[in-house]
């Protein structure tokens, strides 16, 4: 496939790749060279981590390659997009979502079909509600809390 029609396959397959120029081969991935996007979580308490996402947000486990060497469970999330922000638009995120710049570098988006009770939920499985639920200038309904191991989830519902 030459160049250019790569470029139009790409943009074909993904409305979000409408514009993009070709890009030499090795530089960047073809969108369906990854087939999946894995967040690696290193927890200090790896039960209560485990009882947080699986039973208390519900992510289905999926597999258990633990051994002699250490713990870990692999979680299936439904579908994983990466979302890059710069440091303006995660300030803006925090303030519409907790009302002031609260999130490390690294933040969990997971859509659910109820963010309210989704929070409600999880902080009774030990997380921290870090705001209010909010509705947010684009129309989703919001909730941040924060889990055990101290990282941010952003629970969205959309419209």
């Amino acid at each position: 496939m030459e160049a250019s029609e790569r470029a139009r396959a790409a943009e074909a397959a993904h409305p979000l790749c409408a514009g993009i120029v070709d890009r030499p081969r090795g530089v960047f991935l073809d969108v369906a060279e990854v087939t999946e996007l894995r967040v690696a979580l290193t927890v200090a308490d790896f039960d209560e981590a485990l009882a947080f996402y699986r039973d208390g947000l519900g992510l289905e486990q999926v597999a258990d390659w633990s051994s002699d060497e250490g713990r870990v469970v692999v979680l299936a999330a439904g579908r994983a997009t990466l979302e890059l922000l710069d440091e303006a638009q995660a300030a803006t995120v925090d303030r519409i979502e907790a009302g002031r710049r609260v999130s490390g570098t690294v933040r969990l988006a997971i859509e659910v079909a109820d963010s309210e009770s989704a929070a409600r939920r999880l902080v009774a499985a030990g997380a921290e509600q870090v705001a209010p639920p909010v509705t947010t200038p684009w129309g989703d309904r919001n909730a941040r809390v924060r889990a055990p191991d101290g990282l941010q989830l952003t629970l969205f519902t959309a419209p």
